[in-house]
């Protein structure tokens, strides 16, 4: 079982890690310069304005959430633990501990979609654009377990 503490800048450059990680082994639809632009937006423009959290054992972070007042924005485990259950335990927390029971996640993203259903999110609508207008369509969930 892993802790789950509050990030704080001093955690960002792990947390950018786990991200790439991640990310280069579910993103394959990622364009390149997509991809730069958000390694470079994700640790100055997102994580300062959202409640960012890792999961840590042996003083080694391996997984990373970051939510907003009503929506699990991020959600990434760094490639080498992944099915090891660190996204179970990040979403108990986030639905049971804070009470956020929103996700949106990309649809070409089939593992993701597939984690999501399997913890007990339902799908509620679908967005043809991203947040930042990009073309990246996103699956509206909702955790309807509670």
């Amino acid at each position: 079982m892993y802790n789950i503490k509050r990030a704080t800048p001093h955690d960002y450059p792990r947390i950018m890690e786990i991200w790439e990680s991640a990310v280069l082994a579910t993103h394959d639809f990622l364009k390149k310069q997509d991809f730069e632009l958000f390694k470079q937006l994700i640790p100055s423009e997102f994580l300062p304005h959202l409640q960012v959290f890792v999961l840590e054992q042996n003083r080694q972070i391996d997984a990373f959430f970051s939510v907003s007042d009503d929506n699990l924005e991020m959600l990434f485990v760094h490639d080498k633990v992944r099915g090891k259950g660190l996204g179970k335990q990040a979403v108990t927390y986030v639905v049971y501990i804070l009470i956020i029971l929103k996700v949106d996640v990309n649809e070409q993203n089939p593992q993701a979609i597939g984690f999501y259903e399997k913890v007990g999110y339902k799908k509620v609508g679908r967005s043809q654009l991203d947040g930042m207008g990009k073309p990246y369509p996103l699956v509206h969930f909702e955790f309807l377990k509670v």
